[in-house]
Order: C-alpha cells, then sequence, then structure tokens
C-alpha cells in the first residue's frame, strides 16, 4: 500500500520529494517481496538462515535508496535495480511454480507470466497514445488485476502450509 500510495502522489504532484519517496518505496517493496521469494521457494525455516539471506538484500536496497535520496537520482540506475529484483524475484516463483504440486499454483503462474508482460512495457516504454495512454499508465493499471491473483495466491498458500503443518503434527 505503502508503494502505490507514494505512486499516486508522485504521479499527482510531480516534485522531487514526492518522485524520491516513489521511487524509494518501490525499490523497498521489491526488495521485500525479494525476500519473501526466497524464503518461500527455498523453504527457509531456521531463524539465523533467515537473516543471513535478508541481511545482504535488506543491505543492498538500503544502500540503493540512499544513494537515490543522498547522491544522484538516477532513474536509469533505478530502473535497472528494479528490473533486475523483479526479474529475479519472477524466475524464482516461475521454477517453484514448475515443480511444485501446489493446488493454487496457476495463480502463481498469472502473476509470473502477467508481470514478464507488464514488465515489457516498462522496458519499452512508449509515449502517450493520441496523448492519452502511455506504457507506464498501462503498467500501473496491469498491477490491478495481478495484485488480485499476488493476494488471492498468498491466501492460498498460507491455508495450503497451514493445513500441511497440521497434518505433519498429528
Amino acid at each position: 500500500m505503502n508503494s502505490w500510495f507514494w505512486s499516486v502522489v508522485f504521479h499527482s504532484r510531480d516534485v522531487d520529494l514526492t518522485e524520491k519517496l516513489d521511487y524509494s518505496s518501490a525499490v523497498a517493496l521489491l526488495g521485500f517481496s525479494l525476500i519473501l521469494a526466497v524464503l518461500r521457494v527455498f523453504n527457509v525455516r531456521d531463524e539465523a538462515s533467515r537473516v543471513m539471506v535478508s541481511a545482504p538484500i535488506v543491505a543492498f536496497v538500503t544502500t540503493h535508496i540512499l544513494y537515490l535520496n543522498c547522491y544522484q537520482l538516477d532513474y536509469g540506475l533505478n530502473m535497472k535495480v528494479c528490473l533486475a529484483m523483479g526479474m529475479l524475484q519472477l524466475i524464482l516463483w516461475a521454477v517453484w511454480a514448475g515443480v511444485t504440486r501446489h493446488p493454487s499454483r496457476w495463480k502463481l503462474w498469472v502473476v509470473v507470466i502477467g508481470g514478464g508482460l507488464a514488465a515489457l512495457l516498462e522496458i519499452y516504454d512508449f509515449p502517450p497514445y493520441r496523448g492519452f495512454v502511455d506504457a507506464h499508465a498501462l503498467w500501473h493499471a496491469a498491477t490491478i488485476p495481478l495484485t488480485y491473483f499476488w493476494w488471492s495466491f498468498v491466501r492460498d498458500d498460507s491455508e495450503f502450509r497451514t493445513t500441511t503443518l497440521i497434518k505433519k503434527a498429528k
């Protein structure tokens, strides 16, 4: 929600502060999502291992945000960092969806394929068609149904994991 909020504020009022908040919250969201993807895909359960996985990603994201806000707000670099973290997540989830027997993996496939296609809108940006809709606007529109499918998968996955752990405990 934080990332969407600052995106709306930035696109409504494009000033230096709102741009930094938009970029920073997007990077933070992608970094957090990458941590969750690694932990879930590789089934990391040990607390020390979770910290060892998370710490370098948190350090990288924090350093990148500090660079953007305190040194140079480099749009090109930020785009590369965001795309790299996003694509890495899509690859991790695609491999996991391909090997798991999760009952809701089809929702994950919708997110992976849709997310990859939506990323193309960011990569191959085009100006507004007839002055109305550009690639970035379409990308924002695509995130709405993808978010619905993603959170539907997360809910299903939580129920699936809980049921599995209860069965193992019996």
